[in-house]
């Protein structure tokens, strides 16, 4: 079965209770989305899997595309149309969808637990305080170490700096999976899920949704 759609992050707002609680949510346009391959693990694959292509509003003109991409749509036999986005979503079992299908966002419902994964956003250069949250040294009269890392080596032995040793350098702009997040509401006729919480990346950014 299906477990994940590809989806665009829209942006964060609120939905009202009948209480008047107030509960804060992420907004995903989730799907359409369409099956453009699929993998057995009884096939030349080896593993269970689909791989989905993100139907947008507006379509990809076929002079966009590269023909190792035109072939891989044509050889579908489907007739689909060539997507910007696919993105491959494992399986625990043997797929049940075929080359063709549809998945949208009524494949959720409110209540349930899912993870998503996106990109976060790209924060350039940044110092080990902001990156790591490191304390910062005394800021008394005559201090050279407010903001700096300390010592990161040794003299003696080994006499360098052991790799993986947090530094600054650049931040953010990663692959990062929110997991334990809830459906909040789910507006099947324009494809929108409302997540609980926050979700990583900017507004527009693709994310997979993902039942937990």
């Amino acid at each position: 079965m299906i477990s994940g759609i590809i989806g665009r992050k829209v942006g964060m707002t609120q939905i009202f209770a009948e209480d008047g609680t107030v509960t804060a949510v992420t907004v995903i346009k989730a799907g359409p989305c369409v099956v453009v391959q699929t993998k057995s693990a009884n096939g030349a694959d080896g593993y269970n899997a689909v791989q989905l292509g993100l139907v947008e509003d507006k379509p990809v003109r076929l002079k966009n595309v590269s023909k190792p991409l035109q072939g891989h749509f044509e050889k579908t036999g489907a007739g689909i149309p060539p997507t910007r986005i696919l993105k491959e979503i494992r399986l625990t079992g043997e797929p049940d969808a075929s080359v063709g299908d549809q998945v949208k966002a009524d494949m959720f419902a409110d209540g349930d637990k899912i993870e998503v994964v996106g990109k976060s956003k790209g924060k350039g250069f940044a110092g080990t305080i902001k990156r790591h949250n490191f304390k910062r040294g005394p800021e008394s009269h005559g201090s050279m170490n407010v903001r700096a890392p300390g010592s990161i080596g040794q003299s003696a032995y080994p006499s360098r700096v052991i790799k993986g040793t947090r530094s600054s350098g650049h931040m953010g702009d990663e692959r990062v999976t929110v997991k334990g997040l809830t459906v909040a509401k789910v507006d099947a006729e324009n494809n929108l899920i409302m997540v609980r919480g926050a979700v990583p990346g900017a507004n527009g950014s693709v994310v997979i949704v993902k039942k937990s």
